[in-house]
């Protein structure tokens, strides 16, 4: 590989990792080509980008990047793929689907919203993280709870003006 195309790799590479929130790296090492295969699927199947980087192009793509990585960049060793999604959890789902047929890939660490996650022990708390769009969901369901009480008791009234009052009333007793 020449300077240039290296150049260009480190461009790519620094470009991903400021468009996309979610960053796991994994280890995906000893997977022969048809398994390797079966989680590309997977993961393109869960809206996962997937691909395989060399640790010092990644090393030099986050140093050029404007995120903090904070101790992410140790993890680098040995091979690694990158994953990508828009979903802070769905790499994670899609790794731990995955390790039901095969013990790979090994979460090595992740960067989701700005928080660093190291090492596979982490995999099963990141399944479980919500999604932006999950939390805001449980807000406003949250937000439209005391409001939909306050129309049933009104129209439980009858929708007359004395059984509205008498409702309102009532409920204050």
């Amino acid at each position: 590989m020449t300077r240039e195309e290296k150049s260009q790799v480190i461009q790519d590479l620094t470009a991903q990792l400021t468009d996309n929130a979610n960053i796991y790296l994994t280890d995906i090492s000893g997977l022969n080509a048809g398994t390797t295969s079966d989680l590309r699927r997977a993961a393109f199947k869960a809206n996962v980008q997937m691909s395989v980087v060399k640790n010092t192009l990644l090393e030099k793509a986050m140093e050029a990047s404007d995120k903090e990585f904070g101790d992410l960049p140790s993890v680098l060793k040995g091979n690694t793929s990158v994953m990508y999604s828009e979903t802070g959890n769905a790499p994670a789902k899609v790794i731990k689907a995955f390790r039901k047929k095969s013990e790979k890939p090994l979460l090595k660490g992740a960067f989701i919203e700005e928080a660093i996650y190291l090492g596979d022990d982490q995999l099963d708390m990141l399944v479980d993280i919500k999604s932006k769009e999950e939390l805001i969901g449980e807000i406003v369901t949250l937000l439209q709870s005391p409001a939909k009480n306050v129309i049933s008791a009104l129209k439980s009234g009858g929708g007359t003006i004395a059984g509205i009052i008498k409702t309102l009333s009532e409920k204050e007793g």
